[in-house]
């Protein structure tokens, strides 16, 4: 029988994977070409997320095939502003859409002719007719996150009018180019099962399934030898959700960690770390810009704080950190998306002083803290290893291609 094939489509190329959005569009691709698929990417190589072109041309070479085209998808005053007065459409979609890379999709749909055509970004949904126009294949969306919902919580917690007023008018054009897109197609793969029961409320005729982002934990090192009972904190520093975290958090809650536990050091890292972070002089916190090694940053601490606020999806490194057997301690919205009981799995926190009492915990209950990590490791082996979230995934086209037969 000949291989099947799915040609997946990316916003940005999905390297380095050092943030949850190349870590989850990796791990889908990774499971279509372990399955035996036959995988042709194509992704914008964007300006935002730019990948010097002979590094690409040494990546993803075990697949059948990978294009890339170049977008400028910088971010433009006077475009934002046109857009906001003269549009319906929300500026993000505008900023992915682009002549060229229309042109290379109709010419991979025709060449490849692919079974599946796998789209990693809703607001890419604007080549849509393109794909249908150009290929008779099954279409899936994956859902990382469902896009409004991180506007509107952006725009609950801003206190600038003008911020405000701006979000909440992205908000609902978002949700409004969200929900046309669902159902342009024939599937839709959920990050979270809270997503996938919110897209069925505002879209009941969608067919949906929960695939959550994955983890081949065969990979993962677990050393416990080396580890520290410190804390860090490893994601894009690019992304509004984590600034605002961070910046709460380190201004409202260490200063009562260190109050109580003053020899307790934290840790934090991530891409295109905004100069503010680097220029603020807190006792005991170290900060680094977009460290080269991921496992490496991670391997000798312990404790993973995740004081996140406002955002959706899944978190994924919190399920590594798990998988590693690290001790977590988040917020509801850090946690969010993610099967895991508090007290059993991981620490919940909401407030500047539960940080304390959660950190006090795990240093004077090593024994009962490592046992939570053990607990967290199994409970991710079991609902989140990469080759039983893809088994649900191929059940689920298998039957829409048996369908179109």
């Amino acid at each position: 029988m000949q291989a099947r094939k799915i040609l997946i489509i990316t916003n940005r190329v999905p390297y380095p994977l050092k943030d949850g959005g190349n870590l989850a569009m990796d791990a889908m691709i990774q499971g279509y070409y372990e399955a035996g698929w036959q995988v042709h990417l194509l992704a914008m190589n964007t300006s935002k997320h730019h990948i010097a072109h002979t590094a690409l041309a040494r990546l993803f070479t075990h697949l059948h095939a990978f294009t890339w085209v170049d977008v400028d998808n910088r971010l433009k005053l006077k475009e934002i502003v046109k857009n906001y007065f003269f549009s319906k459409e929300p500026e993000h979609a505008k900023r992915f859409y682009s002549e060229v890379f229309k042109a290379k999709l109709k010419e991979v749909l025709i060449s490849f002719k692919p079974d599946v055509v796998q789209v990693e970004s809703v607001y890419l949904s604007t080549y849509m007719p393109v794909i249908k126009m150009h290929s008779n294949a099954v279409n899936v969306l994956r859902l990382h996150n469902v896009e409004y919902q991180i506007w509107k919580g952006l725009e609950k917690k801003t206190k600038n009018q003008v911020k405000r007023i701006y979000f909440d008018n992205l908000t609902k054009r978002v949700r409004d180019y969200e929900r046309a897109a669902w159902k342009m197609y024939d599937l839709l793969l959920a990050i979270t099962e809270k997503d996938a029961s919110l897209v069925a409320r505002l879209e009941a005729t969608t067919n949906i399934v929960v695939a959550p982002f994955s983890i081949d934990i065969q990979k993962v090192v677990v050393n416990t030898e080396r580890e520290r009972w410190v804390g860090y904190h490893l994601g894009a520093m690019d992304w509004i959700a984590n600034q605002n975290s961070m910046r709460w958090f380190l201004k409202h809650a260490w200063s009562h960690i260190q109050k109580a536990i003053p020899k307790f050091e934290f840790y934090f890292a991530g891409r295109n770390m905004p100069d503010e972070f680097k220029k603020m002089n807190f006792k005991g916190v170290y900060c680094y810009d977009e460290v080269p090694s991921a496992e490496e940053f991670i391997a000798d601490k312990k404790i993973l704080i995740v004081p996140l606020l406002t955002g959706g999806g899944i978190r994924v490194k919190i399920l590594e950190a798990m998988a590693a057997g690290k001790i977590v301690i988040a917020t509801a919205t850090g946690i969010k998306g993610i099967d895991a009981t508090p007290g059993t799995h991981y620490l919940r926190v909401h407030k500047p002083d539960d940080f304390v009492k959660a950190i006090k915990w795990c240093l004077d209950n090593k024994e009962s803290a490592e046992k939570m990590g053990q607990a967290a490791r199994a409970m991710v082996f079991e609902k989140y290893e990469r080759k039983k979230v893809m088994k649900t995934v191929l059940h689920e086209v298998d039957l829409l291609l048996d369908r179109k037969r």
